[in-house]
This record gives C-alpha cells, structure tokens and sequence, in this order.
C-alpha cells in the first residue's frame, strides 16, 4: 500500500486478480443484495478463480454461520466452502477466548453464527445474565430478535461483565431497503449501562487478523462497498482496496471521504477485478482519467470531457482529495458527478 495521504486512485497496469493473491470480499452490497447476486458478480468471481485468485468472503454479519454463508453462496453459482467465509463472529469469539478462561460462559445476544463461533473456541455460550457468564457478547440477531434481550445483556454489563461487539455497522442492507443493523442494537445496550463495548469487525484490526489467519494471504486486496467499514479496514491493515458502486456508497461520499476512506481503486462493480485500473495523470491545474478532466474551483468541482463514468469518477477523486489533503472535501460535486450518472 502506497505510504502517505492518498490524493487519487491508483493506476494498474495488470488485471487486479493476477496482481493480488486473495480478494477478500465482503458481501452485501458487492455479491449480493437481498438474497439475489449483483449483476457481473457471479461471472466476474468465476473468471477471478479460474485465473488462480483466491476468493474469500468477510462479512461483518455475524447472524449467519458460514456453512450457511457458503450455502447460499453456492446456490448463486458461487461455488464456496465454509473455510472460504470469515464472519465478524469468528473475530469476536477469538477476541473473547484471549481473555476470559478455556470453557467459560458467554452471554450471547445474537443469532446461530456467535454460537457456532464460540463453540469452535471451546466457549460455552448461554442465553441469561443469571447464568454466570464471563463474558457478554453482541451480533446482528436478524429482524426478529426480542428486545428483553437488549435487557439481558444490560443487566450482565451493569453488574461488571465485560462487553464484546462482532460490529457496530448501524445499517445493514435488506431485499426492501437499509435497515437498523447490529451497531443500532449496541447503542440500545450502551445507552442502558453507560458502558462501551470491545469490537471485533471491520474495520478494526481483530477482524483484518482473523481474515488473515484463516486464509494465509500474501498480498490480500479487500473488495468492499462501504467506506466507514471495508475501506477503513484496509487502511488500518495496511493493504489495498478496491471500492465497488453497488452497494451503500454514493459518488459524493467517495468524494468527501478523509484520507482513511479512500480506497485504492474505484470501479462500478466486480468486473474491476478482472481488467487493470487506468492511471489519473495531472497535478493541481487539472486531473485527466480516460477522457475527463476534473479540477477543483473556489466553491465546486469542475468536469470536462466524455467517456466512461468511473474515469470520470476517478478524475474528480484526485481533484476532491487533492483539494481536501488530509480533511474531507467540502467542494459541491453535484453537477459533475450529475454528468455522470452517479
């Protein structure tokens, strides 16, 4: 990963799938949304295997354990094993089995993935503040639920037992829409006890180590739609990234993103991975991807040109970041992200 404040995409001259040895995937939002494959994924996954990438699926939900994960992968025409799936889950029971004793108790206010995850660290999980757990911990439980278990949880971090998250994403997309996520249900428990939990997941370093741990990557590139998670995961990691626009991300926000949110490179969907990035050329008098020139006015940034729309993206980055340093960028990019769809 290049060192310093990143002020635009980088350039590649090869295919991104010859030039990293593992795609770390995350899921919804880049291979599926709502239960159905994005458009491009399942062939782009396939053609990414097919040339020797290995293909590795993070996600910070840790509802699902990932036999499902892999199942319903598969069934898309993704053909995946559970060793392949690396769930906020696994991050979280790691976290917990290295300070609390071999075959302790933990409360678990969540779903199957935080059981089958605590079991596989020889954890013991249960359902009550009465049972004497040594450990409470929170996951995405799904629409369904209960909110006695927000109380539960809360009167075992009242009385003193330490507290573990797998996420504080505070949405997470649905077949219907964006809907409250694991990181709104810890917020429910933080506001009840005054307390802060231990986080595992993206972006935070547990979860990069999981990942790591469990596929072996050597030069790992991690393939995300959200900023605030899979993008600042990879900074805290150290490695490269690539952004897609099929999920939670706007134009605008990449935009506006500090230096922490910046990905390496941007593309529109998993097709990136399978040609190389071009190079945005120019300095502070204008910014040039393909056909588009981008610069940075008093008030808004500017776009002249034609051609595809993620150059012109790329160039109005480098025009926005460079302007921003290591701020955010305040310039109104509405009408040049307008002339490119986005």
């Amino acid at each position: 990963m290049s060192q310093g404040v990143r002020t635009r995409p980088e350039g590649s001259g090869q295919p991104l799938s010859e030039a990293y040895d593992t795609a770390l995937l995350d899921l919804d939002g880049v291979v599926y949304a709502g239960g159905s494959a994005i458009a491009h994924a399942v062939d782009s996954l396939a053609v990414a295997r097919s040339g020797g990438m290995r293909l590795a699926y993070v996600t910070n939900n840790a509802l699902r354990t990932p036999d499902t994960v892999a199942a319903h992968l598969t069934e898309l025409g993704i053909p995946t094993g559970a060793d392949d799936v690396i769930t906020s889950a696994q991050a979280v029971a790691r976290l917990i089995s290295e300070q609390v004793p071999a075959g302790a108790r933990v409360l678990v206010i969540g779903g199957e993935g935080l059981r089958v995850a605590l079991r596989e660290r020889g954890l013991v999980p249960v359902e009550s503040a009465d049972d004497d757990p040594a450990a409470v911990v929170q996951g995405y439980g799904g629409p369904d639920l209960p909110w006695g278990r927000f109380a539960e949880a809360s009167y075992a971090v009242r009385r003193g037992v330490p507290w573990f998250a797998s996420n504080t994403d505070l949405t997470i997309p649905s077949g219907r829409g964006i809907a409250p996520g694991n990181g709104a249900a810890v917020e429910v428990v933080r506001i009840a006890t005054g307390a802060e939990p231990q986080v595992a997941g993206k972006p935070l370093p547990p979860m990069h180590r999981e990942t790591i741990i469990r596929t072996g990557a050597k030069r790992p590139l991690v393939v995300g739609d959200r900023l605030d998670t899979d993008i600042e995961g990879a900074f805290n990691g150290e490695v490269d990234s690539l952004l897609v626009l099929t999920g939670v991300t706007d134009g605008a926000q990449l935009l506006a993103a500090p230096p922490q949110h910046r990905p390496t490179y941007v593309d529109e969907d998993l097709r990136g991975l399978l040609t190389g990035q071009p190079e945005v050329t120019g300095d502070g008098t204008g910014f040039r991807c393909g056909g588009w020139t981008a610069t940075a006015g008093a008030d808004r940034l500017e776009l002249t040109g034609d051609g595809e729309a993620p150059d012109g993206l790329r160039a109005l980055c480098a025009a926005a970041w460079t302007a921003a340093g290591e701020g955010s960028c305040a310039l109104d990019g509405g009408k040049a992200l307008a002339r490119l769809g986005l």
